[in-house]
């Protein structure tokens, strides 16, 4: 398995993250409040579950019996957990080995229905649910005509190596 592609993936999720977040920031609040509501309702279980994967990708507790939060919380505050996630996953996939992705890890969901995937697997799920939730917080924007940024792996690429765009 290639250990950079998954580095690369976690660092499309960060930019990802950080361009969605200051999309909804300038949704306004006074003429759009459920809308701006609902997305952030979208997006705070995206870093629900990246936290209870991450509880199981290092073995510790996560804490959490839901995937949401009963309260909806601060678009500020909930982008600084974000980040702090973010980097823990860019870390975490930095110092992985093929045979350490291949490692199958036992979990208990949220239901407490028992589970098994291996690393691989697990942040596979974590980058694809991600993205999903993503796309419906920007379908969102886009109904109160904010045009939502190209959450897609090409354009992440295309702007993180420009020279990627240029003929061999």
């Amino acid at each position: 398995m290639d250990t950079a592609l998954f580095h690369s993936r976690f660092r499309c999720k960060s930019w990802a993250d950080e361009e969605l977040y200051a999309m909804v920031a300038t949704l306004d609040a006074a003429a759009h409040p459920e809308e701006r509501d609902a997305a952030i309702r979208i997006l705070n279980p995206i870093h629900g579950v990246d936290r209870i994967f991450r509880g199981n990708l290092s073995g510790q507790l996560h804490g959490c019996a839901i995937t949401n939060t009963p309260d909806t919380p601060e678009l500020a505050e909930l982008l600084e957990t974000v980040r702090d996630t973010d980097a823990w996953y860019l870390d975490h996939v930095a110092g992985l080995t093929a045979d350490k992705l291949s490692e199958i890890i036992h979990f208990t969901f949220t239901d407490g229905g028992h589970g098994r995937m291996s690393r691989a697997e697990m942040q596979l799920q974590v980058i694809t649910r991600g993205g999903y939730h993503r796309g419906a917080a920007g379908r969102i924007l886009a109904d109160c005509g904010v045009q939502p940024p190209r959450d897609i792996y090409t354009r992440y690429l295309h702007d993180s190596e420009p020279a990627r765009r240029q003929p061999s």
